[in-house]
């Protein structure tokens, strides 16, 4: 029970800041594995984690996508030069923002594997470039060293770093110079005959599916050896239907997306044109695209194709409410549950299916936004999303505190947002008590 709870309470997204902190005590937490790396952690439980004891915990919110970059900056001072390490590795991930003076606090770094790992890092400052290209750690020196670099050094650095003693410099530098002296000039552009009847695929199928090549000159393709180029040509813009039809092709379990769908995606007459064609590829990419005018929808939520249904509902923002939960209750693929997520999935009325033989339906049914308390509590002991019941916010409060007793429900009765924190605490004190 205690285990149960514990783990409960670390998927708890309304989880207080104070009980958080007294989680991080425990010696032997046993929890999903790496829990800190997904849950949502705001400034608060950001300090709180990065200020903790045990190492893993420390790491482990470095990867965390929604950590705060304020307080992650803490770890760049950190006793552990592995902590310190890894936040230098991390430091430009999930398109975070560097918080000012980081990189010159890694740089002053005491561990020249830290300082090794900071030079790598595109955008450093140029003070900070210039210093760890003086460094005294050879590895250092040789990972800062690039050509943007080199070519604003004054000169008497260049020749220091030219007659550098380690050799790795020295090699680095060689590559670099190297690089710059037989750099070669562009090739020339390939005309687009030559493209047409080269004799590498990828050319000719490049070329296939290229506006820029003329059509006619395009179309000497359709009898191509190869199934990729004859698509590739077959998807062009400028084709008619009857073009097209001319055109044997297979489609690949890939869904190719060229540029003019993407483009064409939102303007309601050429959306619908790409809609209505009899080329299966082209309504596949179309229903790939985010956004998409409500008539496209509806004559793609129609497609007599269950690709191009599927890949709207995985794919366009707009996907239909109907057809949504349709391809939810059967789908086969292992992403049907990321369907709830899409905009239109919840909707009034989903509590009908509340008894439904399919349990992808019975869990459906808790994103009614109109259902009471008495939804999830008639799914509590269902075997298969009573777990899911249990942890809604909507589940009655007495209930809630009479399920943190029964070894089947502890786990999810302890993650349930709306668990009073003086439970929470008290949780933590009688697991702390076993």
């Amino acid at each position: 029970m205690a285990r149960a709870w514990l783990r409960g309470l670390t998927c708890n997204p309304a989880l207080p800041g104070a009980v958080l902190r007294r989680l991080l005590e425990f010696e032997q937490l046993s929890t999903s594995p790496r829990w800190l790396t997904w849950r949502k952690l705001d400034a608060e439980a950001t300090a709180i984690v990065v200020a903790a004891t045990r190492r893993e915990f420390r790491l482990d919110v470095l990867e965390n996508a929604s950590a705060d970059v304020d307080e992650l900056a803490r770890l760049a001072h950190d006793e552990d030069p592995h902590v310190r390490f890894v936040y230098a590795a991390l430091l430009a991930e999930f398109g975070r923002r560097i918080p000012p003076g980081m990189p010159e606090v890694l740089a002053r770094d005491s561990d020249p594997k830290v300082r090794r790992t900071v030079a790598r890092c595109p955008g450093l400052p140029h003070a900070v470039q210039d210093r760890l290209v003086e460094d005294e750690h050879p590895g250092v020196r040789a990972a800062v060293l690039g050509r943007e670099l080199w070519e604003r050094l004054a000169p008497p650095v260049r020749e220091r770093l030219l007659d550098d003693p380690a050799p790795q410099v020295r090699e680095k530098l060689a590559e670099l110079l190297r690089v710059e002296v037989e750099e070669e000039p562009e090739p020339e552009v390939p005309t687009a005959q030559a493209r047409v009847t080269h004799a590498d695929p990828r050319i000719r199928r490049e070329a296939a599916g290229d506006p820029d090549v003329p059509l006619a000159l395009a179309l000497r393709l359709a009898h191509d050896p190869e199934d990729t180029v004859r698509l590739a040509l077959s998807m062009r813009e400028d084709l008619t239907e009857e073009q097209r039809a001319t055109i044997s092709y297979e489609i690949p379990p890939w869904v190719p997306e060229p540029r003019w769908i993407q483009e064409r995606a939102t303007a309601p007459e050429q959306a619908l044109r790409i809609a209505t064609s009899a080329h299966l590829g082209l309504r596949r990419a179309l229903a790939m695209q985010p956004h998409l005018p409500d008539d496209v929808v509806a004559r793609l939520a129609a497609d007599e194709d269950p690709e191009v249904r599927n890949l709207l509902c995985h794919h366009c923002q707009d996907a239909p409410h109907e057809l949504l939960v349709e391809v939810y209750a059967t789908a086969e693929e292992r992403s049907w549950l990321r369907l709830r997520g899409q905009p239109n999935f919840a909707r009034p009325g989903l509590a009908r299916f509340a008894n439904d033989p399919n349990p992808r339906l019975r869990h459906a049914a808790l994103d009614d936004p109109e259902a009471g308390p008495e939804l999830p509590l008639r799914l509590a002991d269902d075997p298969e999303v009573g777990e899911w019941a249990v942890r809604d916010p909507r589940f009655p409060a007495d209930e809630l505190l009479r399920r943190l007793t029964l070894p089947d429900s502890a786990r999810a009765a302890a993650a349930n947002p709306t668990l009073p924190p003086a439970v929470m605490h008290q949780l933590v004190d009688l697991a702390g008590d076993r």
